[in-house]
């Protein structure tokens, strides 16, 4: 099935938004596998990010369910001490999203 297009006023056709898709792994341990190092990384700064941002400026694939598995991992990494909520940030569609700050476990795993 593909959308409609709509025309312009002036009768022009816009040109088709570029494909955002990303690589996709279906299974949850060996996507986890590839992208936890970098959001240890990331912890390890103490920086706030929020997870899209990381996964795009990374290149970082989807993982198998991509409204769920993303939240998933996030808890994970809470869970384990590494990260802690540091308020909201936006989607690019203006979406409220969690926003992260590594934590000091995670700059004293760094160090050690």
């Amino acid at each position: 099935m593909t959308a409609t297009v709509q025309p312009t006023l002036d009768g022009n056709v816009p040109a088709a938004a570029p494909s955002i898709a990303r690589r996709k792994i279906d299974d949850y341990e060996a996507w986890v596998t590839e992208v936890r190092p970098v959001f240890e990384k990331i912890a390890r700064t103490g920086q706030p990010f929020l997870c899209w941002k990381v996964a795009k400026d990374n290149d970082l694939p989807d993982p198998p369910d991509r409204d769920h598995d993303w939240g998933r991992f996030a808890a994970t990494l809470h869970r384990e001490g590494l990260i802690r909520t540091d308020g909201f940030g936006l989607t690019r569609d203006k979406s409220a999203v969690r926003r992260w700050k590594g934590t000091a476990a995670a700059r004293r795993e760094a160090a050690a």
